[in-house]
């Protein structure tokens, strides 16, 4: 028996925002106590700036993980993959909350930290893409816009649970009890919320077009390479400036609110707002590309962080909460102008029995040099100019390139996803 739309929407947008819980607490503690707790000889920058290397391996398995859930979701399915991505996720964010530090390991606590960290970006690397398309897959063509941009939501979603977590924590702890066992709360907590994901997506079922398709190719990544090399890059290149934006608006904003002064409370008080106004208007520009078009939507949304990024940071300078908020709060409206249109416009550049693999390589291939760079290239500029100019300028170029690569795309707008999209 088919499972409703509405369901399978709640399956993966519920396991999406557990997943994102996990992958952004991670950053979030590596901006605020990963530097002292595992790297506590160096200067507060440069261990704020080791912290996010370690932050940054996970994206470097995300490729990977793409690339071999993306394998096995196009032979075998997406409801087992979503299943296995989530356990690995959830098991090793558990670990990382009973992670001795290096007071007790010395250097091998940051060695652990970092195979953890490795598992995270594996696990992540094979759930976006899964998600996205159980959801396009199911939903219908005219709609496919507003029921797959859900699953997206789980990112600001899963960024408002662990901001959430750590803001309450910072607030009702002092610095040292929050350092010194505080930290751990979020990461077990995690144990909890996979169990209730687990639940909900053992009882969906499979997607139908995958159902009814047959495989087109022994490996999935011959496909992709073979007709849908062109789309491929679309993808990496469209993501550029969705992706560095993101991290750089709630995640780097951490360190750099800090540098200028800002208490961790006002900043991370900023950021859980603007993440619930995320998390509502995701699915508004998702139903609007319904009626306008993707293409439209996603090229609004890269011009406009790509200006806004030169008044953000002197907006965050003043160190008053409103300005803070509000200029996180715009940056996120046109973050979600390119990433709710993202999952029904990159399912549907792909052929189904490749679309796993197409969407996962595509994705996790940008967020190697997008997302995993992002902090660590904010941090350096940091540390050499002392300016916020150059990490604009930073984004301003990646909008650029994100520019071109969406106008260079055909639009996609209510394709039938069960056709073989590789034929022309």
């Amino acid at each position: 028996m088919a499972t409703s739309i509405k369901k399978i929407v709640a399956a993966s947008l519920i396991g999406t925002t557990i997943e994102w819980y996990d992958f952004f607490l991670y950053g979030s503690a590596a901006a605020l106590v990963f530097n002292k707790l595992f790297f506590p000889e160096s200067d507060p920058l440069t261990g704020t700036l080791l912290a996010f290397l370690t932050y940054a391996v996970g994206f470097v398995a995300r490729p990977l993980g793409g690339l071999v859930f993306g394998h096995f979701g196009d032979r075998v399915g997406r409801k087992t993959l979503l299943v296995v991505s989530l356990l690995m996720m959830g098991t090793a964010t558990f670990l990382i909350g009973c992670l001795p530090t290096y007071e007790t390991l010395g250097p091998a606590a940051a060695l652990v930290l970092t195979g953890l960290r490795l598992v995270q970006g594996f696990a992540l690397g094979g759930e976006w893409g899964g998600a996205v398309l159980i959801v396009s897959e199911h939903g219908d063509d005219a709609r496919r816009g507003f029921w797959a941009s859900w699953p997206q939501a789980g990112a600001p979603g899963g960024n408002l649970l662990a901001t959430g977590v750590l803001a309450a924590l910072a607030a009702w702890q002092s610095e040292d009890t929050f350092l010194a066992w505080g930290w751990r709360v979020p990461f077990l907590l995690s144990g909890v919320l996979v169990l209730i994901g687990l639940w909900i997506r053992l009882s969906i079922t499979e997607s139908p077009v995958f159902q009814e398709s047959e495989p087109e190719e022994r490996a999935p990544i011959v496909g992709v390479l073979r007709h849908h090399w062109k789309d491929v890059l679309v993808a990496i290149g469209a993501r550029l400036a969705e992706n560095i934006s993101f991290y750089l608006l709630t995640v780097f904003v951490i360190t750099y609110a800090k540098t200028a002064g800002v208490d961790n409370s006002t900043v991370l008080g900023a950021v859980l707002i603007a993440s619930a106004v995320h998390f509502v208007t995701i699915p508004m520009w998702g139903a609007l590309s319904d009626r306008v078009g993707r293409r439209p939507i996603y090229l609004a949304g890269a011009a406009g962080i790509g200006l806004w990024i030169f008044a953000f940071f002197p907006l965050v300078d003043t160190g008053n909460f409103l300005a803070i908020t509000v200029a996180v709060i715009v940056g996120l409206l046109f973050h979600g102008m390119m990433y709710g249109p993202q999952a029904a416009f990159f399912s549907e550049l792909f052929g189904t029995r490749m679309r796993y693999t197409g969407v996962s390589i595509g994705a996790q291939l940008s967020a190697i040099v997008a997302g995993a760079l992002a902090p660590l290239i904010a941090v350096a500029l940091l540390r050499e100019y002392s300016s916020s100019l150059p990490i604009s300028l930073y984004l301003g170029l990646a909008a650029v390139l994100t520019l071109g690569a969406v106008y260079a795309a055909r639009e996609t707008q209510g394709r039938d996803l069960a056709e073989r999209t590789h034929v022309r």
